[in-house]
């Protein structure tokens, strides 16, 4: 986040240039944040909650983590509904940070928002089968720790952008890939999906097919729904190049074709990753959605609070 300090020598600069002796410093401030305000640079403060890691997995020397965003008043003694994110990033790059606002507002919600870790190509010399292997740890190993985390092992939603996205919905429906050295009679399928322009087909003419080329079938969500999928909302920009529309529709209409819930949200006008970018308007409403989705689930209760937060008052 900027602050007006940042721009105290240019505010000054400009009332002297201006020579206008009506137009005083308050009057100036005004403008100036009022533009940075509508340009998406500053915003309200939200609610502030810290992270504390805890380590899920060690595999081949590396060593993953979560980062847990706990409610503000949490309460070791009530049972949380839980949120898993997933960065995006190709599967090669990216970080956990990437979702550290969402989970921080969904937090302030109520529910336990985690942000995992997971193998990358650039660092670990990895591949999208690893990744989505430590997807599925992560959520199979908060469901086996739900009584430290306090959440309720059934209502564990896992979500995610762009390959992050993928991963979460790999989650949901691939019935492979898991790690053989772990408790397999603990399910790592989540309850719900919340997914942000998610690759979801890896066949012939679709983003990185030519990494998968012809086993692509086993790790592209689209070709792997089945009858039981978690709920689904998916949130997407019309101009997407990477997750066209269209792909998403396909797949939202064989999701339904097997009773299947899946909701779409469309962007019209944003490209790829749209609500990671500035203006924070995109966030806002995207966040929003997600609440009302979990809302809708029983997931959380009351309204939203996110349009409030990120609301900037001149005073």
């Amino acid at each position: 986040m900027l602050h007006l300090c940042q721009y105290l020598p240019q505010i000054f600069y400009l009332q002297r240039f201006l020579k206008f002796k009506f137009v005083n410093m308050k009057v100036i401030k005004i403008i100036v944040l009022s533009i940075l305000v509508l340009s998406g640079y500053i915003h309200a403060s939200p609610e502030i909650i810290e992270s504390n890691a805890v380590v899920y997995k060690i595999v081949d020397g590396v060593t993953l983590k979560l980062h847990v965003y706990n409610p503000k008043n949490f309460d070791a003694q009530e049972t949380h509904n839980a949120i898993v994110f997933f960065h995006g990033g190709g599967w090669s790059n990216g970080s956990y940070k990437a979702f550290k606002r969402q989970s921080m507002y969904l937090a302030s919600r109520g529910m336990v928002a985690i942000s995992a870790e997971y193998r990358l190509k650039n660092t670990h010399g990895t591949t999208p089968y690893d990744a989505v292997e430590d997807a599925k740890s992560a959520i199979r190993f908060v469901r086996k720790h739900a009584n430290k985390f306090k959440i309720n092992p059934k209502t564990i939603t896992a979500g995610g952008g762009s390959a992050g996205g993928h991963l979460a919905a790999s989650c949901g429906l691939l019935k492979i890939w898991d790690n053989t050295d772990e408790d397999l009679s603990v399910s790592s399928k989540p309850n719900a999906l919340v997914l942000l322009n998610p690759v979801l087909d890896l066949g012939p003419g679709h983003y990185a097919h030519k990494r998968f080329g012809k086993d692509f079938k086993l790790l592209s969500p689209m070709q792997n729904i089945s009858e039981n999928a978690p709920p689904t909302i998916i949130l997407v920009g019309t101009e997407d190049r990477i997750v066209p529309v269209s792909t998403v529709k396909k797949y939202q209409s064989k999701m339904e074709s097997f009773n299947n819930r899946c909701d779409v949200v469309l962007y019209e006008g944003q490209g790829h990753a749209f609500f990671a970018k500035p203006p924070l308007k995109y966030f806002v409403e995207t966040t929003d959605e997600i609440d009302r989705f979990l809302v809708s689930l029983g997931y959380l209760k009351g309204q939203s609070t996110i349009k409030n937060q990120y609301k900037f008052n001149i005073n």
